[in-house]
């Protein structure tokens, strides 16, 4: 009797140990999934402040500072771009003023600076010997063309200015090029006025009548005191 009791015994241990909870065996076995995947995690790492994440793209870890720092640079580029635009636009209005003004085409009224220069003296009354925006004569006007536009340097007088530049025919005229007149009587050999022309026989001038203003060559009163063209931008 004891050697079947303690045969039952065995069996029941058996039993027992062979036929634990499967909740306990796949809970144990999950665990060690899940700390075999932990530890082969890819783990970030940083180089040079550059955060590097193997198998994945490579991020900037100020990205937030770069993206300020981006947004700060389109927003000077627009300002830029808004006052060249309107630089832009108030050229072509120049332009547009001066070839109605001198009958020509706008593409061949081109240099906005000379343009630029005109407006600011334009209409200034003349007087002798002056050279300010209160007034101005003949000569100190294109000494101050000259001089600010093609940065030539002129003599003050319109006699010296004479003497100095280039003699050179009416049809070879070209902008910044100087017309001098006799206005002070037909026996006078004396060169008292000067201008600088521009385009289509039109030249800017500081005159005793309109002040700083665009004459025409073929006008009567010109053409008949027209002495020479001079040639000073080489």
């Amino acid at each position: 009797m004891r050697s079947v009791s303690a045969i039952i015994i065995i069996i029941s241990f058996s039993y027992l140990t062979a036929c634990r909870p499967a909740s306990k065996i796949t809970s144990k076995d999950n665990s060690s999934a899940k700390a075999t995947k932990k530890s082969t995690r890819k783990e970030p790492k940083f180089i040079n402040e550059i955060e590097v994440t193997p198998g994945n793209t490579v991020t900037s870890k100020h990205k937030t500072a770069t993206s300020k720092n981006q947004n700060n640079s389109d927003s000077s580029a627009n300002s830029a771009d808004a006052v060249a635009k309107a630089n832009i636009e108030r050229a072509d209005w120049l332009q547009l003023k001066y070839a109605v003004m001198m009958d020509a085409s706008v593409e061949k009224v081109s240099n906005v600076s000379l343009l630029q220069k005109l407006e600011e003296w334009w209409g200034t009354k003349y007087c002798m010997g002056g050279n300010t925006k209160n007034c101005i004569d003949c000569s100190a006007f294109t000494q101050n063309i000259l001089g600010d536009v093609y940065h030539v340097k002129l003599p003050r007088t319109a006699q010296e200015q004479y003497a100095m530049s280039d003699k050179i025919a009416t049809e070879d005229l070209k902008e910044g090029d100087l017309v001098f007149f006799h206005t002070s009587g037909k026996k006078s050999k004396l060169i008292s006025h000067v201008g600088v022309y521009i385009i289509n026989n039109r030249f800017a001038n500081a005159s005793t009548s309109g002040g700083v203003t665009i004459s025409d060559l073929n006008d009567p009163y010109w053409k008949n005191r027209f002495t020479a063209a001079g040639r000073v931008i080489h």
